[in-house]
């Protein structure tokens, strides 16, 4: 590989030899805005700024550095600043002589570079690489100023295209919010001609709805997630937590397998139009209820006792609105009556929630709603996957860019 750059004319040297001498300058403590390790995005390599000032021994690093953590140093938390900033003394800091961006972009998604730090790391809990460790790092670019600006404009180029996708997701997932406001305020567009609002205890809501609750047997079943009894014939079942969904969709990737009491899962089975409500959260801060719908028949899969399953057991009911509308009172920050544990876990039990209004519009009403609410979805689902698809492109660009397997010196800027 070094062989090959060596034939386009790159250079191939330490980190070491291509930064700049900085003169190290204490940052006070309080002192912000401070950025610290776990400020570090490690996906979008931006930083997450938050009101915690400087502690003891930070420094500040100049405009346009690049910041390598030494802690947990496989993770990647490798970001670029344009500012002066106080910021831990576990990061090494690099003022590039060459460009900044180019030299941040062959750094911060360089598998080679993590696997080398991975193999100099020492520690357990918290492994960490010395500074000279990182200067020891060799790395190859183009000397031609011009080319090195070249392959910037391109990969600034693709980043520029995923920020805009996460600004479309942004939008529409506030477009997401306003309506259901909307809808489960006034109902669906077209049954509100002449329609008049009434006060209630979960606000105002159409004069010809009705509320329901989840209490009510012949309209609901409720059941607990599994116990840890294994006692009698057992079976292999994939379990799903509450680490398995995100945004109401279940994430499969990580849904593992244990095996259960049959009888234990034959009454916690999980079919079509399920709902699942998350019962138990990590900590104070950490609100629970957030909730996920099953769209398909899942044979052989469970949940966890941190969830419950709400199945819907009439025809007046779309299943789809009952879970929209628990999604909603989520986000809009509703939280039901909950049991906090000495442990700081927070827990929500069936008569936390079972006496929970809901609101009851006609069948048709409820299916309106929900498909609009769906629709949403959809788009955010469609621009989702245009993100993912600009991310594995720069990932791809990035790679033959750093090997010379494209070359740009025809590219007109």
């Amino acid at each position: 590989d070094i062989l090959a750059k060596t034939m386009l004319n790159w250079s191939t040297k330490k980190l070491g030899e291509i930064r700049e001498e900085i003169k190290k300058e204490k940052a006070p403590i309080g002192a912000m805005p401070y950025i610290e390790i776990g400020n570090v995005n490690v996906e979008s390599k931006k930083v997450n700024f938050t009101e915690k000032g400087a502690v003891k021994g930070s420094i500040f690093c100049p405009e346009g550095s690049i910041l390598i953590s030494r802690v947990r140093p496989t993770r990647g938390a490798v970001v670029l600043v344009n500012k002066k900033y106080a910021v831990s003394s576990a990061f090494t800091i690099i003022q590039p002589k060459i460009n900044p961006r180019l030299l941040f972009y062959f750094l911060a998604w360089n598998k080679n570079f993590f696997e080398y730090l991975g193999n100099l790391q020492k520690g357990t809990s918290y492994p960490s690489v010395r500074e000279s460790d990182i200067l020891d790092f060799e790395v190859s670019f183009p000397e031609d100023k011009v080319e090195q600006q070249k392959i910037v404009y391109i990969l600034d180029s693709i980043q520029d295209a995923i920020r805009t996708q996460e600004k479309i997701i942004e939008k529409t997932k506030e477009l997401n919010k306003s309506m259901m406001a909307d809808l489960f305020k006034y109902g669906g567009p077209s049954f509100r001609k002449g329609r008049k609002l009434k006060k209630t205890e979960i606000g105002e809501i159409p004069e010809d709805w009705e509320t329901i609750y989840l209490s009510d047997k012949k309209l609901f079943e409720l059941q607990t997630g599994l116990w840890a009894g294994k006692k009698g014939s057992l079976m292999a079942v994939k379990v799903i937590r509450n680490t398995d969904f995100e945004d109401g969709k279940l994430i499969f990737d990580n849904v593992s397998e244990i095996e259960v009491e049959v009888e234990q899962f034959r009454k916690r089975d999980l079919r079509k139009d399920d709902i699942l409500i998350e019962k138990s959260g990590g900590g104070p801060k950490q609100p629970v209820g957030r909730v996920a719908f099953i769209n398909n028949n899942l044979p052989n899969y469970s949940f966890s006792n941190f969830l419950s399953r709400i199945r819907v057991i009439t025809d007046k009911i779309f299943p789809a609105f009952i879970f929209r509308y628990l999604d909603y009172f989520y986000q809009k920050g509703g939280t039901f009556n909950l049991q906090e544990r000495t442990t700081g876990i927070r827990n929500l039990r069936f008569k936390d929630y079972i006496n929970q209004p809901i609101p009851f519009p006609s069948l048709p009403e409820q299916r309106e709603i929900a498909e609009i609410l769906q629709t949403i979805d959809q788009k955010i689902e469609i621009e989702q996957k245009k993100k993912a698809l600009y991310e594995e492109l720069f990932k791809t660009m990035l790679n033959k860019l750093m090997t010379g397997e494209i070359r740009v010196d025809n590219l007109k800027l």
